[in-house]
């Protein structure tokens, strides 16, 4: 039991990370019905830029950790948050009205682009996050020998908040009733006076801010990255979107926990070798949840347009 209940605060945090990741290719789903796939690579540079910084800032603030990482997530959210509006402009915006095939191919060269540009500045070397770093939180006991590291429980708390926040301000703002009409139809939403450009330009701009200051956390949690980290970390967090039901924000978040957990509980329980299988498991989910129940745990069937 006590394994079993460790297994799942491992699997929470995870999952935490996914489902951050998530929301960008659902997000941006939503209003466009395109898979963002460059939102992979621009969590990954929210990881790189977060080392950058945290690295600069470790000296001039020693002492002072959480001050230093607060910084670099706001900084991070900006830098990453203007990167996915440059792409939407220049990679997006001009096939808007090009079909489905085209945008989705043009995402793939930003993908490209990105993870090139990363290969290079690290010259294709693991880099690592100060390791000093948090060392001094309390770890928090449970039941037994269960404990929750304060690490654990920063994550936890950065990841809910944040996802409560999107979610509140989509659904309690008006900026948040404009996108959610964007979602449904853009011609009439241009008839209730709603600015579509500008509602997209936003949804480019948070999505990626979430996926950058995902980043950070999963350099902090797991204190190394390299530049493929986008590629396998974005594909996963493509299926918890899809498995929550995509397009849909708490589908999003589910299908990130939910992934998370079962990734950890299979590795934990499938015995010697598991953990070789460790990201076979996301794909095997796919397609399970594909054949069970094609548009997602949250996800509802919906007329296509003609």
């Amino acid at each position: 039991m006590e394994k079993f209940l460790q297994q799942l605060i491992n699997g929470l945090t995870i999952g935490g990370f996914y489902a951050l990741v998530a929301l960008g290719y659902t997000m941006v789903y939503g209003v466009l019905k395109l898979i963002n796939f460059a939102h992979g690579d621009m969590f990954m540079w929210g990881t790189l830029v977060g080392w950058a910084l945290l690295a600069a800032l470790v000296a001039p603030l020693a002492g002072m950790d959480l001050v230093a990482i607060l910084i670099t997530s706001v900084v991070v959210m900006g830098v990453i948050g203007a990167v996915g509006v440059t792409i939407e402009r220049v990679a997006y915006r001009p096939l808007r009205k090009a079909g489905r095939l085209s945008p989705v191919i043009s995402a793939l060269g930003a993908a490209f682009v990105l993870e090139a540009l990363a290969r290079n500045a690290t010259e294709a070397r693991v880099k690592v996050y100060p390791q000093n770093l948090l060392e001094n939180l309390p770890s928090i006991p449970l039941i037994g020998g269960v404990s929750l590291s304060g690490l654990q429980l920063l994550m936890l708390i950065t990841c809910v908040l944040l996802m409560v926040g999107l979610y509140a301000f989509v659904q309690r703002t008006r900026i948040g009733t404009a996108m959610r009409a964007v979602s449904l139809d853009h011609d009439v939403s241009r008839l209730m006076g709603i600015n579509v450009d500008q509602i997209i330009t936003l949804v480019f701009f948070i999505g990626p801010a979430l996926g950058g200051i995902g980043g950070v956390l999963v350099g902090l949690y797991y204190r190394s990255f390299d530049f493929t980290l986008g590629w396998i970390f974005g594909l996963k967090a493509f299926i918890a979107a899809i498995l929550g039901g995509i397009g849909n924000i708490p589908g999003a978040v589910l299908g990130g926990f939910v992934l998370g957990i079962v990734e950890t509980m299979a590795t934990a329980y499938g015995g010697a070798g598991a953990s070789a299988w460790k990201d076979a498991i996301a794909y095997i989910l796919l397609i399970i949840i594909l054949i069970a129940r094609p548009t997602g745990i949250l996800g509802e069937t919906v007329a296509e347009k003609v």
